[in-house]
């Protein structure tokens, strides 16, 4: 059985790509378009990384880092159109492995993925 990833993105274009880039890497996928969703699958489930849009309807993506931080030590990648200096340092804190800016390669996440497992 391939790696487990759950992605956690909004805007079903952009996690329908991930999908597709990452089951063609034999990596099992699960997509959650809310922060409220990905919370549940995250606490339910096993994961080998985690990718949380920070700006999500409901519970944003630093909320839900920071509930998985405190039972769990899965990877996670944070995805952002905010390059903020104050959002990439909120997401080093809460335990962020990476940050990737949006617009993004779906190459390079999948790369990054592959280096974080």
């Amino acid at each position: 059985m391939g790696k487990r990833v759950l992605v956690a993105e909004d805007e079903q274009r952009i996690s329908q790509l991930l999908k597709m880039y990452l089951e063609r890497e034999s990596f099992v996928v699960e997509v959650a378009d809310n922060g409220e969703a990905a919370l549940e699958i995250a606490m339910k489930e096993p994961f080998d990384v985690i990718i949380l849009d920070i700006l999500m309807p409901g519970m944003n993506g630093f909320s839900v880092l920071e509930e998985i931080r405190k039972t769990k030590d899965t990877p996670v990648i944070m995805l952002s159109a905010k390059g903020e200096a104050n959002d990439l340092k909120r997401g080093e804190e809460l335990g962020a492995s990476e940050y990737i800016l949006k617009p993004f390669s779906p190459k390079d996440v999948v790369s990054k993925i592959k280096g974080l497992i």
